[in-house]
């Protein structure tokens, strides 16, 4: 998505060389509409310059650093110069992840969605989390819950933590249900002993997956999950859940799960 507005003085925007005259260098900015920049001589790079095209090409993609804007004049200058290695490759990772998340809403929404409409959803997730692409990073992590207090319909919030959850890769992802766990007898306490060790995995969860099963209040135990993908969470979430309840029954008692904690009124 490209922003309607100007960018500002101390701003790093990626650019695209579009013309080079001896006096500089035109640089149309990516990430603005119809906004060009111009990167004087002496902004290109330190030092003496004997010929301006020794140091960038046409067609070549550029992070330069605003220095000044002149809105009635339409006229933005830049820098390169000013910019260095490492606020370069920040910036292009940036960029370019703010490409995959226009790609994504293209998923989610469709290629015909309306310029409004994909504004409007575009930007409640960049004021809710800074920026596109992290929205959709928050929503293959948290879910629904990353999108809580935005202005996003219930079916707006369907589509981008399903596109999100297929296509975002973020380190790990948590999620979280509970089960329950009751048996009778003399037995019963042993009987939920074996219960929990199943939930758990008994040693065969894999080495990527954090499996961690903790007491709540009787007879009530939140199992946790920490997984490279929300898909192998849930997956592990649901056969922890599985093992925990088929030791108790096996054991004659019950054992029942659930996404959410349940209330003292439950």
């Amino acid at each position: 998505m490209k922003y309607s507005g100007w960018p500002t003085p101390g701003e790093l925007v990626v650019g695209r060389v579009d013309e080079i005259e001896d006096f500089g260098v035109f640089v149309d900015l990516e990430e603005y509409e119809d906004k060009r920049g111009l990167v004087h001589v002496s902004e290109v790079a330190s030092g003496w310059i004997k010929n301006v095209r020794d140091h960038v090409n046409t067609d070549q993609m550029v992070v330069c650093k605003v220095i000044e804007v002149d809105e009635s004049a339409q006229q933005v200058d830049l820098s390169i110069k000013d910019v260095n290695d490492h606020q370069r490759s920040d910036k292009v990772q940036e960029w370019k992840n703010e490409q995959k998340a226009d790609k994504w809403m293209e998923i989610a929404f469709g290629e015909d969605v309306a310029d409004d409409d994909f504004r409007r959803v575009a930007n409640e997730l960049i004021e809710a989390h800074g920026s596109l692409y992290t929205g959709f990073e928050q929503a293959a992590i948290h879910g629904p819950e990353a999108l809580e207090g935005t202005d996003l319909s219930d079916e707006e919030t369907d589509a981008i933590v399903e596109t999100a959850r297929e296509n975002v890769s973020v380190p790990y992802v948590t999620v979280t249900g509970y089960v329950d766990l009751e048996a009778g007898g003399g037995e019963g306490v042993e009987a939920v002993r074996e219960a929990l060790a199943a939930a758990e995995g008994n040693g065969e969860v894999p080495e990527e997956i954090d499996l961690e099963v903790t007491y709540v209040g009787a007879p009530e135990y939140r199992i946790r999950v920490q997984a490279p993908n929300y898909k192998a969470a849930e997956s592990q979430l649901e056969a922890s859940a599985d093992r925990a309840r088929q030791a108790i029954e096996t054991a004659g008692g019950s054992g029942a799960f659930h996404r959410e904690r349940r209330t003292d009124e439950e």
